[in-house]
């Protein structure tokens, strides 16, 4: 009977199975989204169809095809030989459907295609970058975005998300920090476990897709923030700083993880056994399935780790590389490597069995479909821009905002909006919106206008060009337009027009940044000044003496050590995706309180970086902010920093004991008061040091957070729980993770230079 089960569509053979598990008291579970990897159903499904697999067609299922790429063979020869198991890029549901009928009725096994996409930071609506949307300090914000993604992925027939990244980032200068979660690895990893629950929910229920944890690991680290440059980490560093992210993903049922691209401690990631098969699969118990990334398998031989193409599908597999993305070295070489002996059956045998768990647990085995209309329902949908209008609310810090500024009063007369970034849709929805169309984004101008209504006359300048060069990545849709060639004249005359409408305007709204361009994988910056002549215009137009309001449209902490000691009010909006104009407006006007906190320091210069706040004691700590001679070393705004218009203390510290034993906990209770005459949120940090032990510790860090709405005149309790797990580390002492007695300081605020005060004892 199995023997016949396995030659009809996989489809029908899986309800089959399905049907035995009801009469069977074995098979518990009657939905495969529901099953673990180790259900009895799945395992004979999968294991019975290994069985009757060839070594081919088992190669063609740990290979990728770029739907975009160029071919020799064409996508459905390749589908019909069983010589792809994914692809990657396909965005139309009409022709997902076509090539998965391909896959599912003219070949000899039926197995389904797994489609992927960089769901990053939405699919057709846009949210804020990850970087923004870990600024607003809200794990369900952060949930919701990416279910909401999910929506919209699935209705076209994606089901596999090349997000989150994970990477920690303490270096500004690294264009992808935009894409995570920044500097702290606690906060990292609430991000992480919310984007995977966000992603996959149950994982096979028609509206979730599967999560792809990146880059595993230690990728934002690259030497001097150059992208794709080697990283160097300790031990103590990989473990207590740049895998727990990694690991809260895992822990949270993360399906796949991607390896990573640049050299670990001299091994590349995408050969590296000891991430991907001893700390992954065997530390860390991961059942799931890792790809490479974009052409990181032939890149072993481009590094000088792999001595040719055999080797390097060879190592990858060896290391634990299950799926080649995108490059041809396993089809061409795996079996030839398996001739040779310098890969096993068995080696070939579990990575397909993961590949062929995930697309059993999608259920598409029974559903590999995208349901025809459903695109046109979800795709910007009303509730995804709603959904998006809010997370870019509640992802933008407020800087600066002296003689109260901010919001603005719609009494004025007129209000200019001035700057390069100010119309421009694609620098709204920023890096990596694959699929996300200009035309459905509002862009801060358009935001205001809108907002303003009659009431206010909106005059609008460009101001300055700004240029990043040789802005296509590896492909033209990650690229600006190029901007219309003008000339020197045209050039001043754009600024003194931009400086006239700010003296003659009751206030002054510059929206200055980068390009999206300038911004993500492959956009690393020596500098972090506003490129252009950005600084200029801001200068002048300050020069006016004028009220200025800055809002800055970014990806990563910029120098903006001026404006900061000039401009009265400062708006950090990020890339703020297809609703960021309104939510921008919305936010100016008052209409939405600002309450997001920095993920990151926010460096004065690039010459700090890299900057980060949990650092260690140094020899001589009462001056760790004049450790440069020409220059402070102290952050312009510290990890955790934002303002809000509600202005919410934070006092009256107590702690429910003064003694902590192993798997105890205890509680740091604070009061929180809003006096002020407009609700607000306020987040309330909490932060611990260990004075002594086995190894030095940062002089502080993140161990608890909760983002809290207070009205107007509101007082009440807050209390976080700081458990005894939370104060682990991994010692370099004893190479293991352990607990320290000892006497730890506590500190609860609003930002890592937080006051609020207190001590307890870990006893032994």
């Amino acid at each position: 009977m199995l023997f016949r089960l396995i030659h009809l569509p996989c489809r029908k053979a899986a309800l089959l199975w399905l049907l035995l598990g009801l009469m069977s008291p074995v098979l518990v579970s009657q939905e495969p989204q529901a099953l673990s990897p180790k259900d009895p159903a799945m395992r004979r499904f999968v294991d019975d169809l290994l069985e009757k697999m060839t070594l081919d067609e088992k190669i063609g299922q740990m290979s990728q095809v770029a739907y975009q790429e160029p071919h020799t063979v064409s996508h459905e020869e390749r589908i019909r030989k069983e010589q792809a198991g994914s692809f990657l890029f396909v965005k139309d549901p009409a022709e997902i459907n076509r090539l998965q009928h391909i896959a599912v009725d003219e070949t000899r096994l039926h197995i389904p295609l797994l489609f992927g996409f960089d769901v990053v930071h939405g699919f057709r609506t846009i949210y804020p970058v990850p970087l923004a949307m870990a600024s607003s300090w809200d794990p369900s914000l952060v949930e919701h975005a990416q279910y909401m993604a999910a929506r919209e992925a699935s209705s076209v027939g994606i089901r596999w998300a090349f997000a989150p990244m994970v990477d920690i980032a303490r270096d500004a200068r690294w264009g992808r920090i935009m894409e995570g979660s920044g500097e702290d690895p606690f906060l990292g990893s609430r991000m992480a476990e919310a984007q995977v629950r966000g992603f996959q929910g149950t994982i096979g229920a028609p509206d979730r897709i599967l999560a792809c944890v990146k880059h595993f690991a230690g990728y934002g680290a690259a030497a001097g923030g150059r992208d794709y440059d080697q990283s160097d980490l300790s031990d103590e560093q990989l473990w207590n700083v740049y895998f727990p992210p990694f690991r809260a993903a895992q822990a949270a049922g993360a399906a796949t993880f991607m390896a990573a691209y640049m050299d670990l401690n001299g091994v590349p990631a995408s050969g590296n056994r000891y991430l991907l098969h001893d700390v992954l699969r065997t530390d860390w118990g991961f059942q799931g399935f890792v790809v490479s990334d974009w052409e990181t398998v032939p890149n072993l031989v481009t590094h000088g780790f792999a001595s040719t193409p055999a080797d390097a599908a060879a190592r990858a597999a060896n290391a634990g590389v299950d799926m080649e993305m995108t490059s041809s070295l396993y089809r061409d070489f795996l079996a030839e490597d398996i001739k040779h002996g310098s890969v096993t059956q068995q080696t070939i045998d579990n990575a397909v069995r993961s590949i062929l768990e995930a697309k059993y647990k999608l259920g598409l085995f029974t559903n590999p479909y995208a349901t025809p209309g459903l695109a046109a329902k979800e795709l910007v949908s009303a509730d995804q821009r709603h959904a998006a209008r809010i997370a870019a609310q509640r992802s933008s810090v407020l800087l600066r905002n002296e003689s109260n500024i901010l919001p603005l009063k719609k009494s004025m007369r007129n209000l200019a909006v001035i700057g390069p970034l100010a119309d421009s849709k694609p620098d709204t929805m920023g890096s990596w919106s694959l699929a996300g169309k200009y035309d459905d984004t509002v862009t801060v101008l358009s935001g205001i206008r809108a907002k303003a209504g009659s009431s206010v006359e909106v005059r609008y300048a460009k101001g300055v060009e700004v240029e990043r060069g040789n802005a296509s990545i590896f492909d033209p849709q990650f690229a600006s337009p190029p901007p219309t060639l003008v000339t020197g004249a045209q050039r001043e005359e754009s600024f003194k027009e931009a400086i006239d409408l700010v003296r003659s305007s009751d206030l002054t709204v510059l929206v200055l940044g980068e390009l999206q361009s300038m911004s993500g994988e492959r956009a690393s910056r020596a500098t972090l000044n506003l490129p252009g002549e950005q600084e200029n215009l801001l200068e002048a137009a300050e020069a006016t003496g004028k009220p200025i309001v800055l809002v800055l449209i970014n990806g990563r902490p910029l120098d903006i050590t001026w404006a900061s000691q000039h401009i009265p009010g400062i708006l950090e909006a990020w890339y703020p995706g297809t609703e960021g104009g309104n939510a921008v407006a919305d936010l100016l006007f008052g209409d939405a309180v600002p309450g997001g906190k920095l993920p990151v320091s926010w460096p004065r210069t690039a010459g700090q970086e890299p900057l980060y706040y949990n650092h260690t004691l140094s020899q001589i700590p009462v001056d760790r902010d004049a450790m440069y001679w020409d220059e402070s070393s102290a952050p312009l705004y510290p990890f955790g920093y934002g303002l809000s218009y509600a202005s919410i203390s934070i006092h009256d510290l107590k702690l429910s004991s003064t003694n902590l034993r192993a798997a105890g906990a205890i509680e740091a209770t604070v009061t929180l008061h809003n006096p002020s005459n407009v609700d607000g949120d306020q987040t309330v940090e909490l932060y611990t040091h260990q004075r002594a032990g086995s190894a030095s510790r940062p002089v502080r860090e993140l161990k608890g957070f909760e983002r809290v709405h207070l009205k107007a005149g509101e007082q009440r309790s807050v209390t976080i729980t700081l458990h005894a797990d939370d104060l682990k580390f991994w010692s370099p002492a004893t190479r293991q993770t352990e607990l320290d007695p000892g006497i730890f300081d506590l500190w609860v605020g609003d930002s890592s230079a937080a006051t609020e005060h207190a001590t307890f004892a870990v006893l032994p």
